[in-house]
C-alpha cells in the first residue's frame, strides 16, 4: 500500500490548512467522513482520519492527487485549498520556473541557490535580491517574506506603533523599500489606530486587561495591517527602487 510523504513534495502547491478545516466544518463533516470519501470515491486507500487531521494542523500537506480528491470531497475548487506562497521554493514552483533559471537570473551557481531554497534562508546581496524579485515577479510583501525580513519588520512596526513612529521611518524603509511619504503616512496611521484603539477600549469600561488583550490582537495583525495600509495608499511596488529622499 502506497504511503504518502509526511511533508509536501517540492512540486506540491502551498496548502491552506485553515481553509480545509473551515470548509469541512461548514459541511458538518468529521475527518473520518473526509477520509472515507477520499478512499471510496478517489481510490486513495491510505487516507485516514489522522492524515486528514495532520493536513488541517499543518503537520503534513497533500500532494496534487490528494488535493484534487480533497477538493472533490469538500465540494470546492482546488484553488480554494491552495495557500499563498510564502517560501522561496513555493514562489518558484507557483511560477513554474526551473531552479536553474532562477539561479542564472540572480547570478548564483545552482547548488548555492538550491541550498538557500532548502534552508529557507536567502543570503543574496541587494543586486541579487532585486534580480530575484524580478525573476519571480514578487510583490514587495512577498519579497520581504521570502528574504527573511518579515520578523524584523514586525518587530519594528510593534515599536513604531507603541512609541514614536517617526524614529522608525528609515529603519522600516531599509527592510521594505517604500516611498518615504507613503511610509510616513502609513506609520502615523497605524500609530494613531493603535493608540486610539487602546484609548477607546479603556473608555468603554473594559479596564486595562481588555485594553491589553485588544492591543495584543492589533499587534498580532500588524504586518498584514501595514501592507493593507500601504496598498490603500497606492505605494505597493516591486523592490529595487531607491528610497525617496
Amino acid at each position: 500500500m502506497r504511503q504518502p510523504p509526511a511533508q509536501p513534495s517540492p512540486s506540491a502547491p502551498p496548502f491552506n490548512a485553515p481553509a480545509a478545516r473551515r470548509l469541512r466544518a461548514a459541511l458538518g463533516m468529521g475527518p473520518e467522513h473526509v477520509a472515507f470519501g477520499m478512499r471510496a470515491s478517489y481510490g486513495l486507500s491510505y487516507v485516514t482520519p489522522d492524515l486528514v487531521t495532520a493536513w488541517e494542523r499543518g503537520i503534513a500537506s497533500p500532494g496534487n492527487p490528494e488535493l484534487t480528491a480533497l477538493a472533490g470531497v469538500l465540494w470546492c475548487s482546488a484553488g480554494e485549498l491552495i495557500g499563498r506562497p510564502r517560501t522561496l521554493r513555493e514562489h518558484r514552483v507557483a511560477r513554474g520556473i526551473a531552479p536553474e533559471d532562477v539561479a542564472r537570473a540572480v547570478g548564483l551557481d545552482l547548488p548555492g541557490y538550491l541550498r538557500m531554497e532548502e534552508s529557507g534562508a536567502w543570503r543574496g546581496n541587494e543586486r541579487q535580491s532585486a534580480a530575484l524579485a524580478q525573476a519571480l515577479r514578487l510583490a514587495l510583501p512577498d519579497f520581504v517574506t521570502v528574504t527573511g525580513r518579515e520578523a524584523k519588520l514586525a518587530e519594528m512596526l510593534h515599536s513604531a506603533v507603541t512609541t514614536r513612529w517617526q524614529a522608525y521611518v528609515r529603519p522600516v524603509a531599509k527592510v521594505a523599500p517604500l516611498d518615504r511619504g507613503v511610509l510616513e503616512g502609513v506609520l502615523q496611521e497605524l500609530h494613531e489606530d493603535y493608540q486610539g484603539h487602546m484609548t477607546a477600549t479603556l473608555s468603554w469600561g473594559g479596564g486595562s486587561s481588555s485594553a491589553s488583550e485588544s492591543g495584543r490582537e492589533f499587534l498580532d495583525r500588524i504586518v498584514d495591517t501595514f501592507w493593507t495600509a500601504v496598498e490603500n495608499r497606492n505605494g505597493l511596488h516591486r523592490p529595487g527602487s531607491p528610497e525617496s529622499p
